[in-house]
C-alpha cells in the first residue's frame, strides 16, 4: 500500500503544495498548510497508539484519512455543496472533460475544481480559463489526493453554498481508490485507447465507482475496443453501474453525463 510507494509520512506532506492560479502562492499555501497541519495532528493525537501494541501504519493512515473525510463530508453537506471525485489513469481525458463541463454548465451552477497532479499548474490554468475557481494541489512524490489535502483545498477555494466541486485526482487507477475524500460520488473515467480490459485489471477502482465514463469514443473506428465487453466487466464488479460512452472533444454523449450530474446534485 502507500507506505511502500513514497506518498505517506512527513516527507510527502512537506512536498505537497496548494496554489490558486491568479493568487499569491506563498499566501495561499501558507494558510492552507496550517489548516491541514492542525487537522492532521489533532487526529494523530486522537488515534495515537492502541493500548498494548502499535497500530500498523497502513491502518493508521486510512483511519486518519477516513476521519478527515467524514469532516469534509459534513462540511459540504451543511452547505449543500456536491463534491465529485474524478479518477482515471493518466491521459484518459479528465481535464478535457472538466473543461467542457465547466464551459457548458457553470452559468447555471457555480463550479470549482480541486486539481491534483504531482507537479505543474498546467491543468489548473486550463480549468481556470474555462471559468472554474480552481486550486492546484501538487503532491510531489504522492500518487493520490487524500482527505487532508482536500480539506485544505476547500479552505482555499471557499466554494459557494449550493455549488459543485470536482476533485480531479492524480492520474492513477490504484491508490486513489483507497482514499475517501468526503465526496458525494465517484466518477471513473477511462478511454477506448486503454483497452476494454481495464475493469478486470483494476477491480477495486471500478468496484467503487458511481458512474463510469468511457471517453474518446470518436476513436473507436481506429482502435480494438469492445464496448459491450468493457460494460459487462465493469457491471460484474459493480452491478447496476451507469456506463456512459462519451467524447469530451467532440461532445458525443455529454448530455447523458450532464443529466447524471443533475440527478446527483438533486439527490435523486
Amino acid at each position: 500500500m502507500c507506505e511502500n510507494c513514497g506518498c505517506d509520512g512527513e516527507d510527502a506532506a512537506r512536498l505537497t503544495t496548494l496554489t490558486a492560479p491568479g493568487h499569491v502562492h506563498g499566501e495561499t499555501a501558507g494558510h492552507v498548510h496550517g489548516h491541514v497541519h492542525d487537522l492532521v495532528h489533532d487526529l494523530e493525537d486522537d488515534l495515537g497508539e492502541e493500548e498494548g501494541h502499535v497500530v500498523p501504519l497502513g491502518r493508521r493512515v486510512l483511519a486518519r484519512n477516513d476521519e478527515l473525510a467524514g469532516r469534509n463530508r459534513a462540511w459540504l453537506a451543511e452547505r449543500g455543496i456536491v463534491a465529485l471525485n474524478v479518477m482515471s489513469s493518466p491521459g484518459s481525458g479528465k481535464t478535457t472533460l472538466l473543461e467542457r463541463t465547466v464551459a457548458d454548465l457553470s452559468r447555471d451552477r457555480p463550479i470549482s475544481v480541486i486539481e491534483g497532479d504531482q507537479e505543474t499548474l498546467l491543468d489548473a490554468r486550463r480549468l481556470t480559463a474555462a471559468g472554474a475557481r480552481t486550486v492546484q494541489v501538487n503532491t510531489g512524490a504522492g500518487c493520490h489526493l487524500d482527505a487532508g489535502m482536500v480539506a485544505g483545498a476547500l479552505a482555499a477555494l471557499a466554494p459557494p453554498d449550493g455549488s459543485t466541486v470536482f476533485v480531479e485526482n492524480v492520474g492513477n487507477l490504484v491508490c486513489p481508490a483507497l482514499f475517501d475524500l468526503g465526496e458525494r460520488a465517484r466518477v471513473v473515467l477511462m478511454s477506448v485507447t486503454e483497452g476494454d480490459d481495464k475493469p478486470l485489471k483494476y477491480p477495486h477502482m471500478f468496484r467503487g465507482a458511481d458512474v463510469l465514463l468511457v471517453n474518446k469514443t470518436d476513436l473507436l473506428p481506429y482502435v480494438d475496443f469492445d464496448m459491450d465487453a468493457c460494460r459487462d466487466a465493469a457491471r460484474r464488479l459493480c452491478p447496476g453501474l451507469r456506463v456512459l460512452p462519451v467524447s469530451a472533444t467532440r461532445g458525443d454523449g455529454l448530455d447523458a453525463w450532464y443529466d447524471w450530474l443533475a440527478e446527483t446534485a438533486s439527490g435523486a
